[in-house]
This record gives structure tokens, sequence and C-alpha cells, in this order.
């Protein structure tokens, strides 16, 4: 008489099917990265150059409210480069200096996200 075997598992692992788990932050950008290649372009040596020619014009102020830029990242007062009209993947739009504002986190955060929402 043979032997018995197992029987293969009928039930496999799931698929994830929502995004990363709360808090891996890594997953959520290379996610982000994977949707929007363009996001590349914010770690491009040309932007560091064009980010550090409109803080120098703004004479590190924040275009919107006049505070200091003088946080470091994440800070409320540290300084972000901020695309007047959503770029959206153009490059157009993307790189045009004239459509370049240095603003505070806490103004970009807040004020400017709320009326972006508002548009969409």
């Amino acid at each position: 008489m043979g032997r018995l075997k197992a029987m293969p598992g009928r039930l496999a692992v799931p698929a994830p099917r929502i995004g990363a788990a709360a808090g891996d932050v890594r997953a959520q950008d290379r996610e982000r990265d994977r949707v929007k290649p363009w996001r590349s372009w914010y770690r491009s040596k040309r932007w560091y150059a064009l980010r550090s020619m409109v803080l120098k014009r703004a004479g590190y102020v924040c275009e919107q409210t006049g505070v200091p830029l003088i946080g470091k990242a994440g800070a409320p007062d540290s300084p972000v480069i901020d695309h007047v009209l959503e770029h959206k993947g153009n490059p157009v739009l993307f790189w045009d200096e004239g459509n370049l504002q240095a603003v505070s986190k806490r103004w970009h955060d807040s004020e400017k996200q709320r009326n972006e929402r508002r548009r969409h």
C-alpha cells in the first residue's frame, strides 16, 4: 500500500489589498514615487539649486506671512518651496522660477493645502 501524502494547503496568504501599514513612511514614499514619477525631480541637483535661488530671492522670509524661514526641516518655520500653480507633473510649470515661492511649512501645510482641497 502507498504512503499517504499530505494534501497541499487550500488557503494561500492573500495579497495585501490596502497600501502600506500606517507609519510605514518609506513604503508610502515608494508608492507615491511609483504613481507620480515626477517626485524624483525634488531630489535632483537642479531642484536644490533652484530651491536655493528662490530662498535667496525671498531673503529667507515667508512670502505669504513674513515669518523668517529659520527652522530645521519639519519645524513650522522651516522653508518650503511652493509651486504657486500646481504643476501636476508638467515640467514647464515645475521648473519655472516664476511659479515658485518661499513659504513657511506652517503656511504651506495649512492655508495652501486647504486652498488646494477647495479647488478639487
